[in-house]
């Protein structure tokens, strides 16, 4: 295992949920990663949506203790380089485009690559890749379709992302070649809106519980 699968390894294993947040306001980054980490959920994957969200990344990396801020959907080497020059620790990407692979090559910043195909996470193994994101994980097959995987893929583990909520968390999280899962439903859109810091921790903290 490669220094940057180890450090990406580190990364995931530190809650059984990574949150998955857009962010619209960047005034709203801080309170919202300060209430994740309170509730339990450090590691944070800041997705590439909304023309704030590299300006949320370098917040988050710069002002909340405890936090390891990372982007999702990254794309290309383009949107490679400013995620992590805004601080990113780790990045996520929905697929593994041959630019943004490149990048990641040249970078000591780990990636977490998408796959929803045998063939696809082949292709990554070929490229020295054994931790990737399963995307999108319910409409792909769910949790009985990754778990199919274990065997004729081992050595293989994947952070399950899409359509993941509390009711199915524990669905993937009992599988074998899981290490933890991407969800959305710790940071509701109405809650993070309203500034409901206090409503966001109570549901990270839920959510971070799911280890046990």
């Amino acid at each position: 295992m490669n220094a940057k699968t180890e450090n990406l390894l580190s990364t995931l294993k530190l809650q059984p949920v990574v949150p998955v947040i857009v962010i619209d306001d960047v005034k709203s980054a801080v309170p919202l990663a300060r209430a994740l980490v309170a509730g339990g959920l450090k590691a944070i994957e800041i997705t590439l949506r909304t023309p704030a969200a590299l300006d949320a990344i370098k917040a988050v990396a710069e002002e909340v203790e405890g936090a390891v801020a990372g982007a999702g959907t990254v794309l290309d080497a383009r949107q490679w380089e400013q995620a992590v020059k805004m601080g990113s620790k780790f990045v996520v990407s929905p697929g593994a485009g041959p630019s943004l692979l490149d990048a990641a090559d040249q970078s000591d910043v780990p990636l977490l690559p998408g796959a929803a195909t045998a063939t696809e996470v082949m292709h990554l193994r070929d490229r020295g890749y054994s931790v990737l994101k399963f995307f999108p994980a319910e409409q792909a097959g769910g949790a009985a379709y990754l778990g199919a995987l274990a065997s004729p893929l081992a050595g293989i583990r994947f952070c399950p992302t899409g359509g993941v909520s509390l009711k199915n968390a524990r669905d993937y999280l009992s599988l074998s070649n899981v290490v933890c899962v991407g969800g959305s439903w710790v940071a509701p859109k109405a809650m993070v809106t309203e500034g409901d810091w206090d409503g966001i921790t109570k549901l990270a903290a839920e959510a971070a519980a799911l280890a046990g």
